[in-house]
């Protein structure tokens, strides 16, 4: 029992992963979140690109890395629709198993997210990578809130790695040293500030 529980928490049973493994090749990885700012794995090039298809969103609830059981946050999640600018990151074939391996511990665990692979377009061309999706069916996916409940559960959220607000104010920190922007992030940056500057954190209870 003990054998399969650890054959179920190793990413060598994720067929996305052991695909990854099986190429044998480089990896480009997209980050538009925290892994813009704090990337967990060795590369070897990072170059802005654009992801078409899908938007960047405050669509994860966070009970551990950046809220509580009792007061959850809100993270990134890439969902459905729209575009996204982000950094793509170039994995060299000796270090892939080593970045997917630290990419697997600290995103992947729960499968909130699904490591897929799409087209990214950059200043030197289309570059096929993998990107972390949003499991819709998850029970972590958060869906389309209100903008006044995404603001108030990123000012509440505050796990193992710090506060939802951080984590919003370094993803629109390096938005802005790419020179890219990210105009519903920006405004949503600002509404958080003016919350906070109006009252202290409140609780919503456990989401629905």
């Amino acid at each position: 029992m003990q054998e399969s529980r650890e054959r179920e928490d190793s990413p060598l049973h994720v067929p996305e992963i052991v695909e990854c493994l099986a190429r044998r090749s480089e990896l480009w990885i997209f980050g538009y979140g925290s892994l813009m700012w704090d990337p967990c794995f060795p590369y070897s090039e990072a170059q802005p690109a654009l992801l078409r298809g899908y938007h960047r969103s405050f669509c994860v609830y966070s009970r551990r890395y950046r809220g509580t059981l009792e007061r959850p946050g809100l993270v990134l999640g890439l969902d459905r629709g729209g575009a996204c600018k982000g950094i793509a990151f170039r994995v060299p074939t000796a270090e892939v198993e080593a970045a997917l391996d630290r990419l697997w511990e600290r995103e992947l665990t729960q499968r909130t997210y699904r490591l897929k692979e799409l087209r990214l377009e950059t200043a030197q061309g289309a570059v096929a990578a993998r990107a972390l999706i949003v499991d819709r069916d998850h029970p972590n996916y958060a869906g389309r809130l209100p903008l006044a409940d995404v603001a108030r559960h990123i000012l509440q959220g505050i796990g193992a790695r710090g506060s939802c607000r951080q984590y919003l104010e370094n993803t629109v920190r390096e938005l802005c040293k790419l020179g890219l922007v990210d105009g519903p992030l920006h405004r949503l940056a600002e509404m958080v500030r003016d919350l906070a500057a109006q009252e202290r954190p409140c609780g919503l209870g456990k989401p629905a």
